[in-house]
């Protein structure tokens, strides 16, 4: 009389406890289901009903009645001439069909990527995605099996590497430069979500939304990016390299004493490197045009040679040309 020790469930029905459930086995261990007993599904949910090894039904929302005419394999009471002993083995599985928000994607490491501009370059990304399972059946019979449990966390990490890779794939077919990119992350977004949606259909999932947080390089590459951003927003570097040395030249003049000494060491070292610096940018046969204020080449020992005026630094009382501002070997400046 085994079969009067079974459990008779006559209302089967799941809710999620927590989220993250993708798919729950009902339990059904020493319990078989009763003849006119009622199977709930909910909105956001799937049933299927698995004999013998074999998926026998999928359930969409809906209350369902189940008896002998609907479910003639699933139920004890068609079998009486049997003695009791019914020949199949049944199990019912619960899959939710709820969105599942705020799944998080990115690149363990940086790939390698051939750029237009740059040339190779390694970069990374990160974002978040939602998707949801359209096809309970294809989900069973790939992902889930028999497991009693099944989590976004057992997926997570298979659905990671299915992004990072269909992600290189583009990159490495786009003929978009890195920094367009990054400035139009949305089209980004919407252009790896078309090319990954064929991946999670294969696995019975739907791909609701992709989205690009960010894409970078790793901080030796965007420090040199950073450097390179600069230099363009500087321009001119003959006329950048003025400027600066006439906003030095006020500092130098408010400094007194040893103070200016100091200042004006610095700032005859810059007009100097300024002075190179411009030199190098002139068309070739002007590189070597004498800075202005500095002394001519000396003509000493030749005949006919002009003396040239000179006076005295006032901070290190050296012989300079009297028409100079700052001292060619103390960098002060005179006044």
């Amino acid at each position: 009389m085994s079969f009067f020790s079974k459990q008779l469930i006559d209302v089967i029905e799941w809710t999620e406890p927590v989220d993250g459930i993708l798919a729950y086995r009902y339990p059904m261990e020493d319990m078989e289901i009763q003849n006119g007993g009622t199977l709930t599904v909910r909105d956001s949910q799937t049933a299927v009903f698995v004999n013998e090894g074999r998926i026998a039904d999928v359930f969409e929302p809906g209350l369902y009645v189940l008896t002998t005419e609907t479910l003639p394999m699933l139920t004890y009471l068609m079998n009486w001439d049997k003695g009791f002993k019914s020949p199949f083995k049944s199990d019912i599985y619960y899959f939710s069909r709820r969105l599942q928000t705020n799944q998080r994607w990115g690149t363990a490491t940086p790939i390698t990527i051939r750029d237009k501009e740059f040339g190779a370059i390694r970069m990374r990304g990160y974002g978040i995605y939602a998707y949801k399972i359209a096809d309970a059946k294809v989900f069973y019979q790939k992902i889930s099996g028999t497991r009693d449990l099944y989590q976004t966390l057992d997926l997570e990490g298979q659905l990671r590497n299915s992004i990072v890779a269909r992600m290189s794939d583009t990159f490495a077919q786009s003929s978009v430069p890195f920094l367009d990119m990054a400035a139009n992350q949305a089209e980004l977004s919407k252009k790896l979500a078309d090319t990954l949606r064929p991946a999670f259909a294969e696995l019975g999932l739907s791909l609701e939304s992709f989205v690009v947080e960010n894409i970078s390089l790793p901080d030796e590459l965007q420090a040199l990016l950073d450097q390179r951003i600069g230099m363009s927003m500087i321009g001119d570097m003959g006329k950048y390299t003025q400027f600066q040395v006439a906003r030095s030249m006020p500092i130098a003049a408010a400094n007194e004493g040893g103070g200016a000494a100091g200042v004006g060491v610095g700032l005859g070292a810059g007009l100097t490197m300024a002075q190179s610096m411009l030199n190098a940018m002139k068309p070739n046969g002007t590189a070597g045009s004498v800075p202005s204020g500095a002394a001519p080449p000396s003509a000493a020992g030749e005949t006919g040679s002009t003396v040239t005026e000179t006076k005295f630094c006032i901070n290190c009382g050296k012989s300079i040309l009297g028409k100079a501002r700052f001292c060619p070997n103390c960098g002060g400046a005179q006044e």
